[in-house]
Parts: structure tokens; C-alpha cells; sequence
């Protein structure tokens, strides 16, 4: 049973140590860091997904898992006590997929922050869809490969970040890597080398 798989050998300072990779990772959009290394979670779930799960996720949030994640659902139960909710209304959402951005919560006029993150497992953090990144923490526009986000990210995203300072965040995950797109960066699509 998936259960009996350990969650962080350390639970705080692997929390502290997860914590720092997704706090830089939101300040500086585009990034990619280390989080999870050495966790064995459930397959399909990845090291950094996991490692973001038993940081961000308790039993004063709620989360969404996806039908493609529905195997892991016991050792997050069990790691994370976090109540279960639909997706329309849940804090955070563990995917495979990229879900509606638009049917989710992005947080009201008064409490912003209330809105929604999604923790989205993907293929690749280093080729891919090239996208250009630009907005706060970023001194110049940053251009990354995602290898995993539907053609038309960058069109979700745009109407995302029309919301500001409502919206959802995105927290993106290969293996035991993450780059993190908060709700106040502008995504659009790189233009292709001549």
C-alpha cells in the first residue's frame, strides 16, 4: 500500500529546505530549483510535487487531485491530512494536466491571496514549448522551455493574469525540479530563433 512509503526523512528541515526552493521559486519566475531530492512518493507523483504537497498542504487547506494522480490519494491523505474539494473551490490542486485556470478560485477584490495554486507535473523543465516570462522578479523577460503545457498557454495565462491581482498561481514540476509562475508574470510565446 502507498501509505507505507515515507514522507520526509526530516519533516523540518525537509519542509524549511522545500519551503526556501518554492519562495525563491515565486520571487524569481522562470527559475528552476531542487526540492524533494531523495523523497519516494507513490508513483505517478514526483519528488518536487511531493516535496510542494507535504510543505504547502495540511489539514487547514484544501486540495484536488486530479484523475491521474487518483493512485496517490492515500499517501497524501496520510502525509498531508489535507480535506478534499472540488476544484472550483479547493486552495490548492495536484495535476497532470493543466486544468481551467478559469474555473478555478482566483481569490476576490478583498482577500487576493485566496486564490488558488496549482501544482502541475509535467515532462520537462528544460525543452519544450518556449515561452518568454516578464513582470516582477524578473530584471529583463526570461525565456524557458516547459515540456508538458498545452499550445495555448499562453492564451490561458494571458486571461490569468488579466485578473490581477486576483488569479491562480502555478507551481510546475519534473522530477525533483520546479519553476514557479505566480499570477503576476506576463507568459507569452518566445519568438523562434532565425
Amino acid at each position: 500500500m502507498s501509505v507505507s512509503l515515507p514522507g520526509f526523512a526530516d519533516p523540518v528541515l525537509s519542509a524549511q529546505s522545500s519551503f526556501r526552493a518554492i519562495l525563491d521559486a515565486m520571487s524569481r519566475p522562470g527559475t528552476v530549483h531542487t526540492a524533494g531530492h531523495g523523497l519516494t512518493p507513490p508513483a505517478p507523483l514526483g519528488q518536487a510535487a511531493a516535496a510542494c504537497l507535504l510543505t504547502l498542504v495540511d489539514a487547514e487547506t484544501t486540495l484536488c487531485l486530479d484523475d491521474a494522480l487518483e493512485t496517490t490519494r492515500d499517501w497524501i491523505g496520510f502525509h498531508c491530512a489535507a480535506p478534499r474539494s472540488p476544484a472550483a473551490t479547493a486552495g490548492f490542486l495536484m495535476c497532470h494536466e493543466l486544468p481551467d485556470l478559469a474555473a478555478l478560485d482566483a481569490g476576490s477584490d478583498d482577500a487576493p491571496q485566496d486564490g488558488a495554486t496549482v501544482v502541475l507535473q509535467v515532462a520537462s523543465l528544460c525543452a519544450g514549448q518556449r515561452l518568454t516570462l516578464s513582470g516582477p522578479g524578473l530584471p529583463s523577460p526570461a525565456t524557458v522551455a516547459i515540456n508538458g503545457l498545452p499550445a495555448d498557454f499562453a492564451e490561458r495565462w494571458a486571461a490569468n493574469h488579466a485578473l490581477f491581482p486576483r488569479g491562480v498561481d502555478l507551481i510546475l514540476c519534473a522530477g525533483d525540479a520546479l519553476l514557479a509562475l505566480p499570477r503576476t508574470v506576463r507568459i507569452t510565446h518566445a519568438h523562434k530563433e532565425a
